[in-house]
């Protein structure tokens, strides 16, 4: 087999692993897809140090890899967490077993402070959900106030005002590529 066909394979073998992840993480597959990924890690250092003429494959390679890696980080984030019980499939599981055996949830545990209502009430929740999602993400939450949340907010509403055609919005935290981000939709 030639580079070429290598590198075919080798992309599909990728995109089969990231589907088997998938459903790992989902709870569809019991076991970690230990011997695919083992098989796509043997190819890219098989082909790691060899030289490559050819542009075009020296860039897919590349290309591959630098995806590769991407999903390792990700998968091994998403693994750590799970030991560690803080991902989010385990933990409603977890919940849900603490609420059929008659416990309190752990998540639950300690008492919600009460919030303001209003537009403060979703600027706090947004705060929250902001430096939790940075915490998971292993990020610093020290210079971030509720003030620059607000302020995050305030700037993206009437460019969202005018797109929508409403000012009915909610906010939501999302995290995409490993950081946090405020993402904006129209209220339900």
């Amino acid at each position: 087999m030639g580079m070429a066909e290598d590198f075919a394979t080798l992309e599909q073998a990728l995109a089969d692993l990231v589907l088997r992840y998938e459903q790992y993480f989902s709870g569809l597959e019991k076991r970690e897809p230990l011997p695919l990924r083992g098989e796509v890690e043997r190819t890219v250092r098989h082909y790691t140090g060899t030289p490559i003429s050819n542009t075009m494959l020296k860039h897919k390679f590349a290309t591959l890899v630098a995806r590769f890696n991407t999903y390792r980080e990700h998968w091994n984030r998403i693994l750590r967490l799970m030991e560690e019980g803080k991902y989010s499939r385990d933990r409603f599981i977890s919940d849900l077993h603490q609420k059929q055996r008659g416990g309190a949830s752990p998540a639950k545990a300690e008492p919600d402070r009460p919030t303001p209502a209003g537009p403060d009430n979703q600027v706090e929740r947004v705060y929250r959900e902001y430096c939790e999602a940075r915490k998971s993400c292993n990020l610093p939450t020290d210079g971030i106030s509720r003030d620059q949340i607000r302020a995050a907010i305030e700037k993206q509403k009437p460019a969202l005002k005018g797109k929508l055609g409403t000012d009915d919005l909610a906010f939501r935290v999302v995290v995409e590529n490993g950081k946090p981000k405020i993402k904006a939709g129209l209220k339900k």
